[in-house]
């Protein structure tokens, strides 16, 4: 499991902070912010900080709502109140709309209860350099539930052919959208079965989110103490010099460990907020996540989305693959993930920008919001091999992109 000194390392930074309950925005998120700021700053940083923002800090609670609202106005639709339910039902659907793309503006959340994040950034090289790449991580933790148990994607992926000739799984975040959606349908088409179906998935779909708001929180080693185990070695070649690929003259690299991402992306929201623009512009600021980089086989992914597939840029995916040929790491190609991660903020703010993660033979990442995502069972070698693909990357940094 721990073969070389890179992968050993990589373990234990696992190991110690799996220990910690990292909810977002729970005192255990904030204690493992301060221990990553720590090893940035040990590592030789010249610059770390450690950034509390504002947010409200879940998903199931604007998602559950959402449908609970939408089952409401499926109801009074049903009732007799076909335009005033339809209205009801389409505003939910455009907030779940909002919350699922990654979208700036998040209306029901602003309403919500608000808590602090942490967001740990630490920078190498001039704070003035003509280029910056941002590689990213988050280090909070979800909770689990019964939907994300994988015997029924095993089987599928196993038993049945579904999967052979796809490059992605379907979109299931469809199901907490279809809802409200179906509601608005069915009340403009005066179809009341539409209604009626789509008052049911909404109430299910509420219900489901409320039961997940007791269930326990997961060690998250894989997703995503795997990504933040591969900032900090690139801050340990990073400051002591011994990278094969040394950091380039005119390029600062900026090592950001995001809060609150369990929670629809909302600690690199507001990263977003304080930094896109005129401190990191999009014509010279590139981005890397890295998110679920420890099950068996590493991807470069095409492109990503809940709701709608979101392509990342050719020339960021060719300048990473790139990367990883030289340094003999494999990298699959062809994989769009229907799930949502913090790559989709820059890549939806037109910034270059490119995501690294992980999956096994099933397709799926391993042990995903899961009890059994332990530190003993994350692959070691794949996050190894992430760590090389970002020390290649940093080197071509401020090359003109193909």
């Amino acid at each position: 499991m721990s073969g070389t000194p890179t992968q050993a390392a990589l373990n234990a930074d696992v190991a110690h902070l799996a220990t910690i309950d990292r909810l977002p925005c729970s005192p255990g998120e904030a204690e493992a912010a301060a221990w990553i700021a720590q090893r940035f700053e040990a590592a030789g940083a010249q610059r770390v900080r450690v950034d509390e923002e504002l947010v409200h800090g879940t998903y199931f609670t604007p998602l559950g709502v959402l449908n609970a609202v939408g089952a409401l106005g499926g109801i009074a639709v049903l009732g007799g109140r076909r335009v005033v339910g339809g209205v009801v039902a389409a505003v939910a659907a455009a907030g779940l709309w909002q919350d699922l793309t990654g979208a700036r503006k998040r209306t029901l959340r602003r309403f919500l209860k608000r808590r602090h994040t942490t967001n740990v950034v630490a920078e190498f090289g001039p704070a003035d350099a003509a280029y910056t790449l941002v590689v990213h991580a988050h280090h909070d933790a979800a909770r689990t539930s019964f939907i994300f148990d994988q015997t029924l994607t095993k089987f599928v992926a196993e038993k049945t052919s579904l999967m052979e000739k796809s490059d992605r799984w379907p979109p299931l975040m469809g199901l907490v959208f279809g809802g409200p959606a179906l509601v608005a349908f069915g009340a403009t088409m005066r179809h009341r079965k539409t209604v009626a179906a789509g008052t049911v998935a909404a109430a299910a779909t509420a219900a489901t989110m409320r039961h997940m708001i007791h269930e326990p929180v997961v060690p998250g080693a894989n997703d995503n103490l795997s990504g933040v185990a591969a900032l900090l070695e690139v801050a340990r070649r990073l400051g002591d010099g011994s990278a094969p690929a040394v950091l380039p003259d005119g390029v600062r690299v900026i090592l950001l460990s995001a809060g609150a991402e369990e929670a629809n992306q909302e600690g690199m929201l507001a990263y977003a907020r304080r930094y896109f623009g005129a401190a990191l512009t999009p014509s010279n600021t590139s981005f890397l996540s890295l998110d679920t980089i420890g099950s068996p086989d590493l991807v470069l992914i095409e492109g990503e989305g809940f709701l709608r597939m979101y392509e990342y840029p050719s020339a960021m995916k060719e300048r990473v693959a790139a990367a990883a040929r030289d340094a003999g790491v494999h990298l699959h190609r062809g994989m769009r993930f229907t799930f949502a991660t913090d790559g989709l903020v820059p890549l939806r703010r037109g910034y270059q920008a490119a995501s690294i993660g992980s999956v096994t033979e099933h397709l799926v990442p391993s042990n995903y919001h899961w009890p059994t995502d332990t530190a003993d069972r994350v692959h070691y070698d794949t996050v190894a091999g992430a760590v090389e693909v970002v020390m290649g990357t940093i080197a071509r940094t401020g090359e003109p992109l193909a």
